[in-house]
């Protein structure tokens, strides 16, 4: 055993309970409260605290002043170390709408950090938003780089990455994506439709084609309307995902109660979108080739004003999640846990504390606020 976790309320099956963690190998052994600890194991003491499954945030652009288009293998461990200190203990890079070049460059450095000793939340793979998107809705992409479907490339990519591309964001209105869908997921990529005006009945064949998550519901795509459900309605109205940035900017509470009442609380992701300014004072910032500024913690493109990304942590949003809802933490915990792993086939290692699961843990105070944070068994610095 390498480490003990003790006199803490433990989220087991969806309450929590008494019981010791222990650590070993990496993974989880749960223990008896009375287990007779080892001599000589490092013990943590919850006493007064909650241990719940570490966050895992399937999108994300940045923090701490690093943003992932132009992150070195040591940057993207400086964004993961923050995450790391806010609850995250698994993410995906996501990388913007870039030059063929420079998203293989991206994919170089990811796979030079993943051969890294790193004291952070661990980089499970990287999250393409684009280049298969609408130019209507391209939100902070820059629209010259944006094209139709083009598997060979994707391939490209996916080869380069050692099949590490695991999430990709796609307009199903693109010419030639929804027929490609099957052929993106035999590439090994979950594949997310966004940044799109498609009609309803192009969005339901994209996912009738397997399409698993809708990206950022509400922002940058066609809404609702009532002759016209749009790519909205089908999002809403089918069994996918739902990713949701919980920041009180891009979705107003009511928004965040009504489409968890929709969609049930198994079938949205809760993501931050953040960007380099995350973890940062107000200011001017990067995302991907854009100029942002940051007034109030909100991010805007100088250009237009359009909201790019957020400045929101994964342990914000679970406070967020609770406030916007009245919900209990037992029930919120899984849009940051179970579901983002499930969405993106890690849930037989992580997204619960379970027996032999990765020991990826995240201890809460009686604010809820994140204390500690081990990631593989590891407990993270807080510097």
């Amino acid at each position: 055993m390498e480490q003990y976790i003790v006199n803490g309320k433990v989220f087991l099956d969806g309450s929590f309970q008494e019981k010791t963690i222990g650590v070993e190998g990496g993974c989880i052994r749960i223990l008896p409260k009375e287990e007779k600890l080892q001599d000589g194991v490092k013990v943590y003491d919850a006493e007064g605290k909650k241990v719940v499954p570490g966050f895992i945030d399937v999108h994300t652009h940045g923090a701490v002043g690093v943003d992932v288009n132009a992150a070195t293998a040591e940057e993207l461990g400086k964004i993961g170390h923050f995450m790391a200190t806010q609850g995250t203990t698994s993410w995906l890079c996501s990388v913007l709408t870039d030059t063929k070049e420079q998203t293989l460059w991206c994919i170089d450095e990811f796979k030079k950090h993943k051969k890294m000793e790193n004291d952070g939340a661990n980089l499970l793979g990287i999250h393409l938003e684009g280049p298969f998107l609408a130019k209507e809705f391209k939100g902070a992409m820059p629209e010259h780089l944006l094209r139709d479907a083009d598997v060979e490339l994707l391939k490209e990519y996916q080869d380069a990455a050692e099949g590490n591309i695991r999430y990709l964001t796609v307009s199903p209105e693109i010419e030639g994506i929804v027929d490609a869908i099957p052929a993106i997921r035999d590439l090994g990529i979950v594949v997310a439709i966004g940044h799109s005006g498609a009609d309803y009945d192009t969005s339901m064949k994209a996912i009738e084609n397997g399409a698993a998550s809708c990206t950022h519901i509400f922002n940058a795509m066609k809404l609702l309307h009532q002759h016209f459900p749009a790519i909205m309605g089908a999002a809403m109205e089918s069994d996918i995902y739902c990713e949701a940035i919980c920041d009180g900017r891009h979705l107003h509470p009511g928004v965040v109660r009504l489409l968890i009442k929709t969609k049930g609380l198994d079938r949205v992701v809760a993501i931050t979108d953040s960007i380099m300014a995350a973890g940062l004072p107000d200011g001017n910032y990067k995302l991907g080739v854009n100029d942002v500024v940051v007034v109030d913690g909100d991010a805007k493109l100088a250009s237009n004003g359009v909201r790019a990304g957020s400045t929101l942590t994964t342990g914000q949003a679970l406070k967020n999640i609770m406030a916007f809802t009245g919900r209990p933490i037992e029930e919120v915990l899984q849009l940051l846990t179970v579901n983002p792993a499930k969405l993106i086939g890690v849930f037989d290692r992580k997204g619960s504390i379970a027996e032999g699961k990765d020991a990826d843990i995240v201890i809460l105070d009686g604010e809820n606020n994140v204390a500690d944070t081990f990631v593989m068994g590891k407990q993270i610095s807080r510097q």
